[in-house]
């Protein structure tokens, strides 16, 4: 049964990001990509954690991990669209499109298409959590609510300095250090990462092999928000900006988990 939800996420998140790339193509913003993503691994992995009811007890925590998918998606999702629809295109989408114009749709097709098994390996440690078979909420359960919420907040809390700071024309070509941002070089992606740590506090069980499985979904968001699709291109992007700035800031604070910042 979980590999066919699986499946089914997959298959769902494909017909996703297809309409994410004809969008973009449309409107000739390759950043819509990020947005369709966001919206639809909310959506997407929210009906894989419903699906299917398996009675009063048991549906209980499923909604609990759906409720946590539909607020992930709808925070991102809400944060990242008014960012691409009043902003240019995105650099790292733009610069497809600088090469060689002719190429453009394929490159960008090839970008959106590998988000869904992207996706598709989250939605391994969101069914195991939603399908864990103590029918009654416990304190595991309380214990991922509350590292659930503590990330959002965390997420939320560092895009809104962010957002401050690049309003405040007197912080024009500066580099944020304030906040957060004072303790991590990137917090809204450790907090990103952090609610998906949530699964694993609620699933896994030593006595039972499936449930590392809610193990994925940490591991994957590392990797992709530290060493892919985070991290280094906003880095190499600040250092192009910022200079010298950057590089100082990148020898005092940390680059993604919180820690107090090093004397200059």
């Amino acid at each position: 049964m979980l590999f066919e939800i699986v499946l089914g996420a997959l298959g769902a998140m494909l017909a996703v990001m297809l309409a994410a790339w004809a969008f973009g193509l449309a409107v000739r913003n390759g950043g819509w990509t990020d947005v369709f993503w966001s919206f639809g691994t909310g959506g997407v992995l929210a009906a894989a954690a419903l699906w299917p009811l398996d009675g009063p007890g048991a549906f209980a925590r499923q909604a609990l991990v759906a409720a946590f998918m539909l607020a992930w998606g709808l925070r991102l999702g809400g944060y990242l669209t008014p960012r691409v629809a009043g902003h240019p295109e995105d650099p790292r989408y733009a610069a497809f499109r600088a090469g060689d114009p002719a190429t453009y749709p394929l490159r960008m097709l090839w970008v959106s298409l590998p988000q869904a098994p992207a996706s598709a390996l989250l939605a391994l440690s969101v069914v195991v959590a939603a399908r864990r078979p103590e029918a009654a909420l416990d304190l595991r359960d309380a214990l991922a609510a509350g590292l659930f919420l503590t990330a959002l907040a965390g997420e939320t809390l560092a895009d809104a300095q962010m957002k401050r700071f690049r309003a405040d024309p007197a912080c024009k070509g500066r580099v944020i250090e304030t906040g957060l941002w004072a303790w991590s070089r990137h917090p809204n992606y450790f907090f990103q990462w952090l609610g998906w740590c949530a699964y694993p506090v609620m699933a896994l069980d030593p006595a039972r092999p499936v449930t590392f499985l809610s193990l994925v979904a940490p591991a994957v968001m590392y990797g992709l928000l530290r060493h892919v699709s985070g991290v280094p291109p906003l880095e190499d992007a600040m250092l192009r900006s910022r200079g010298e700035a950057f590089r100082d800031y990148q020898r005092r604070v940390s680059v993604f988990f919180p820690l107090p910042p090093k004397k200059a």
